[in-house]
């Protein structure tokens, strides 16, 4: 194990260790957690060498967060651009950077997407809770104190790996952020039916605004207002990307660490990979529900993963 480190000089607004996420805990109302934008999250990792899961650094908004390196190390860095800096010279995400004793590593403002994944040779060293080391603020599990909260000043940051040769991504392959317009796949659930037809139609054809109500819990989506015959239901479990519908008409896309249950009614779920870049919207952005098959979402999850395990 690693025992030099990266000092955290400057705590951003959220910062916070994450792996895969936490999982056949939800009967004790303990939520999935884990990367928000699993896609970045994973290639971050691959760019290591790492085992895909490894415990990695999720970056929101930047927001000054800076970290000094105590000797040299090699890191990866993907998903959205941050304005991140070493030694103050621009950094592109998407690539593996080594650092030396001393230097700087700081992030801005976002300039594409949301959220940065850092990642570690062999992933961050923090405790196991629950069998992951995914921080839930609301939970308060997780993390490199166990309890959930983000990097504060003064903490240090250890991994569990040596530094190994680094890939390069495909050109092809690099993850894009989205942009105002993108499209969102929904698998329609059981109570579909009970939207008006009207609502059904608006739903799909027109465009949706990602309120400024977000976190990992849920996104709010502005637009039309929805409604049907049923005003609420028997509590139920909620898989990621659920889109519910409250009274007011206005969906809710739940996240990573939403509740496990709930009783508005839904339109469906987002697929995985449309979880993926809604974690990456920032506020303002336009968005557009598609509807898919069961089977389409499947194909396109197993495309993704097929391009990290042919290597």
């Amino acid at each position: 194990m690693s025992q030099a480190g990266l000092v955290v000089k400057k705590a951003g607004p959220l910062a916070l260790v994450q792996d895969a996420g936490r999982f056949g805990v939800g009967h004790l109302g303990v939520t999935q957690g884990g990367a928000a934008d699993w896609i970045a999250f994973h290639w971050a990792n691959w760019l290591l060498g790492n085992p895909l899961n490894s415990a990695a650094l999720e970056i929101v908004m930047g927001g000054g967060l800076t970290l000094e390196a105590e000797d040299e190390v090699t890191l990866a860095l993907a998903g959205a651009d941050l304005a991140a800096t070493l030694d103050g010279k621009p950094l592109a995400p998407n690539a593996s950077f080594s650092l030396r004793s001393g230097q700087e590593l700081a992030f801005k403002q976002p300039r594409q997407g949301l959220r940065a994944y850092l990642a570690f040779p062999g992933g961050l060293d923090a405790p196991e809770v629950l069998g992951s080391r995914s921080c839930t603020v609301r939970e308060q599990l997780g993390g490199l104190q166990e309890n959930g909260q983000p990097l504060m000043a003064g903490e240090r940051l250890t991994w569990r790996g040596s530094s190994q040769p680094p890939r390069t991504l495909p050109e092809n392959l690099t993850p894009l952020m989205p942009t105002s317009g993108c499209r969102l796949p929904i698998v329609l659930g059981s109570q579909v039916a009970s939207f008006s037809g009207n609502s059904l139609y608006q739903a799909f054809n027109t465009p949706w605004q990602v309120d400024n109500r977000a976190d990992r819990m849920g996104i709010r989506l502005t637009g039309p207002v929805l409604g049907g015959t049923l005003k609420g239901i028997v509590s139920e479990g909620i898989p990621l990307g659920a889109v519910q519908v409250p009274p007011d008409g206005q969906p809710i896309v739940l996240m990573n660490d939403r509740q496990t249950i709930g009783g508005y009614p839904r339109l469906g779920a987002l697929t995985p990979t449309a979880c993926a870049t809604l974690a990456q919207c920032l506020p303002g952005t336009q968005v557009w529900l598609t509807p898919v098959s069961v089977s389409q979402a499947q194909a396109a999850y197993r495309r993704q993963f097929a391009r990290w395990i042919s290597d």
